[in-house]
């Protein structure tokens, strides 16, 4: 990626007008450098004068020449802009010898960095993404940086053009000879006034239009040499062995974070941040090789259910009202990923996507880490976390084919439709020759999956279409013959119930009720059925869930992680009260909720398991070792006001401490009334005592179900002290800081850790 010159202050790749060939042939032929014969705008921009520079090379002496020491780059484009970033320095080196040895072989040098996340095709130049879709970054091997007054950080120049540089600075090293301009067809100038000193000075037609005075217009442009001079922060680079593999899936809409950026950049500043705090907080441990690194990768579903497979976006822009159209483009684009969930549709397209994505991702990382054997984690941020959460709770069962769901020997009806009026009747007719060409009728289609529909061409929207109708087929038929096996822990135990007429009859009842309800639904919304019991084998997670084909993970997770989850809500609007302390996730035994204290959707999952305790949820440790000074505060202020009152008893009995033979002879109600005083205030002085060791006194171990292997579940972060002055303006925020809190990514190496045997150490900071 080439930049022009009135574009981020870059050159054009254009040869310098100077034959180093002749300078090298005829070294005492001298440069003009006279004041006359440089450009006016060169000279009222030079910082000081020709003696000065003079007197430097002087005082400097020649100097040996020394080859430039070159560091690879890679261009980042955000917002339109571009801004080149340098590799690591192991990357780096990886990348110079495999352009030295690359030369001497005929095809392309693939280099991997960045943690195997990307790789290098070093002779092109280019950078791919290896884990998600992301279009190619140039990659530069950089010798020679500039920089503008307004420009925040060194540009590197292009290769050739630091090429030719690099030859006329070898040139006036070697013969001592400065002050040496650089004049390029383009009209642009660099001058070499000495080592430490170099300038480039463009043309005053290539300036920007809008730039009026003369001295806007003639500002250098600082010129270096190497890297080293130049102050960029260079990585060591990123530990290669991994230790644990961590799945992030996202919330609604395709930005995470207020700064609208994807769910790819917002997983790799949160991997920059786990690295950072294993330097920290596991320094010991990293020195002696006990420790690799926690790899985070994205799972990105919201472009295909957004993709044109689908089709949904054109269906709902062709409902749309035309005004207030970003406001409807916003709505559309994001909240309604919620009710698509809901939807028995694209809720099947939604975790298809997100499971067939985990499972590609994690055969890729297995082949290209072959000496993994750690364990896999998941988190899920918002509606992410509901889908994982539905997800983990239907692994055991397995998927429920719409071919279980029909007697086996009997033959497949489907009310008596053909092929051809089935395909007419969704608008697909134009794939008719191609199932007739598989010989295929509606009985076998029955039997098909979607990777048999894949295979013979057919795109993911009219397979989900196809597959969806028959599969309702299949199941209204099977509901008509009472032939649908529901899967173990969804079956509804016989209860004795109580009818109208007082008289109790059996749980026969509820599942004819439950057969006559999943019936009648209409079959644009299917739903196969409901769980309505609570507290069963399955802890009645599964009620009111949507009737779908839940794919399998190729794996067990060891830990679930839920970022501001509203799984609590959604369970709760579901008509599920209460989880059985008993359950578990068939395949994942360790499960934590993490909030933010003023995140608007997260909601608490403790109090629906145990119901007789309130629990607080636990505090999740600074990651500096304390509590945020205002919480330390508003606890210090707690216990001063307790002590206060402990002070005022105190005084109070003092003063009104009576000698006895003075006291007058009370009645029973007066000396029970006299009773209640000192137990009130008695409670009080306790209390104020207690208030003080009540935070170092150890709390006694609370089970709260399985869900977490017995340990707490519900985790929240302490806000912020300029959040704390207004919580409303702060909640949209607080709904997205997951994704660079620091606090939260240490809560995540702590649990991944310890279960490896490796203690954090106290923060150092």
């Amino acid at each position: 990626m080439s930049h022009g010159s009135s574009e981020e202050g870059g050159l054009s790749q254009a040869a310098p007008n100077v034959n180093t060939q002749e300078l090298l042939d005829n070294p005492t032929q001298p440069v003009a450098t006279p004041r006359d014969q440089v450009p006016p705008t060169v000279d009222e921009a030079s910082p000081s004068s020709t003696s000065s520079f003079e007197m430097i090379d002087m005082e400097s002496g020649p100097s040996p020449y020394r080859e430039v020491q070159p560091h690879w780059f890679f261009c980042r484009l955000a917002d339109d802009n571009a801004s080149w970033v340098p590799f690591s320095r192991k990357d780096s080196d990886k990348l110079e010898n495999a352009s030295y040895t690359g030369k001497e072989q005929e095809g392309e040098v693939v280099i991997a960095v960045e943690g195997e996340r990307y790789d290098v095709r070093v002779k092109e130049r280019k950078r791919y993404a290896v884990y998600w879709q992301q279009g190619p970054t140039e990659v530069r091997r950089c010798t020679w940086f500039y920089k503008g007054d307004k420009d925040t950080r060194f540009m590197p120049y292009p290769e050739d053009f630091s090429q030719r540089l690099e030859e006329a600075f070898m040139i006036a090293v070697t013969l001592n000879e400065w002050k040496r301009k650089l004049e390029f067809p383009t009209g642009e100038t660099v001058i070499l006034h000495n080592p430490k000193l170099m300038m480039q000075y463009q043309p005053i037609g290539l300036q920007d239009e809008w730039v009026s005075s003369p001295s806007e217009q003639t500002r250098p442009r600082t010129v270096k040499r190497g890297v080293n001079n130049i102050s960029v922060e260079i990585p060591d680079g990123e530990p290669e062995k991994v230790d644990h593999l961590v799945f992030m899936v996202h919330g609604i809409g395709p930005a995470c974070d207020l700064r609208f950026r994807s769910i790819i950049q917002c997983v790799n500043d949160f991997r920059s941040a786990s690295l950072s705090l294993l330097t920290s907080h596991y320094k010991r441990a990293e020195q002696d090789g006990q420790i690799g690194r926690v790899e985070f990768l994205p799972v990105n579903w919201h472009s295909a259910l957004h993709g044109d497979a689908t089709g949904v976006d054109e269906d709902i822009q062709r409902i749309t009202l035309p005004s207030i159209s970003r406001l409807r483009h916003f709505t559309n684009d994001t909240l309604l990923d919620l009710f698509f969930y809901n939807s028995p549709t694209y809720c099947q397209t939604i975790v298809d996507t997100v499971a067939s994505e985990i499972n590609m991702l994690h055969t890729l990382f297995k082949k290209r880490h072959s000496d993994f054997n750690g364990a896999v984690s998941v988190v899920g941020h918002s509606l992410g976390s509901l889908i994982l959460f539905d997800l983990l709770t239907n692994q055991r069962n397995g998927s429920r084919k719409a071919r279980e769901a029909v007697p086996s020997g009997e033959p497949l009806d489907l009310n008596c439709d053909t092929l051809q009026q089935t395909l007419s009747r969704l608008g697909l007719q134009q794939y008719l020759d191609t199932l007739q060409a598989e010989n295929l009728d509606l009985e076998s289609l029955a039997l098909c999956q979607d990777g048999d529909l894949k295979d013979l061409g057919i795109p993911l929207g009219p397979r989900k279409k196809i597959l969806d109708y028959v599969r309702k087929k299949c199941l209204s038929q099977a509901f008509k013959t009472r032939a649908v096996h529901l899967p173990e822990g969804l079956q509804v135990p016989p209860q004795m119930t109580s009818n109208s007429d007082g008289n109790e009859s059996s749980g026969s009842t509820m599942q004819q009720s439950q057969f006559h309800r999943a019936q009648s639904v209409t079959s644009a919304v299917d739903y196969e059925y409901f769980d309505v019991g609570i507290g069963q084998t399955n802890g009645g997670i599964a009620k009111g869930q949507v009737s779908i084909d839940y794919p399998q993970l190729a794996f067990h997770p060891q830990t679930f992680f839920a970022f501001g989850s509203p799984i609590g809500m959604f369970l709760t609007v579901r008509g599920l009260k209460h989880i059985d302390p008993n359950y578990s996730f068939p395949t994942c035994k360790s499960f934590y909720n993490i909030y933010h204290p003023y995140d608007p959707v997260a909601y608490r999952l403790e109090p629906m398991i145990v119901t007789e305790v309130d629990l607080e949820p636990m505090l999740i440790p600074h990651h500096k070792g304390r509590k945020r000074m205002h919480l330390e505060l508003k606890d210090s202020f707690t216990r001063m006001s307790m002590d206060v009152l402990g002070s005022l008893r105190t005084a109070w009995q003092s003063f009104s401490r009576i000698p006895v033979a003075a006291l007058p002879p009370v009645d029973e109600g007066d000396a029970a009334r006299e009773g209640d005083l000192h137990e009130i205030q008695a409670g009080v002085c306790d209390e104020a005592e207690s208030s003080g060791s009540a935070e170092q006194a150890e709390q006694p171990e609370i089970n709260v179900g399985m869900l977490n292997g017995g340990r707490r579940i519900d985790y929240v972060l302490q806000e912020k002290p300029i959040e704390s002055f207004n919580e409303y303006l702060f909640a949209i925020q607080s709904h997205l800081c997951y994704w660079e809190s620091e606090d939260t990514a240490l809560l995540l190496l702590k649990e991944i850790y310890d279960k490896l045997g490796v203690a954090m150490e106290q923060s150092q900071q």
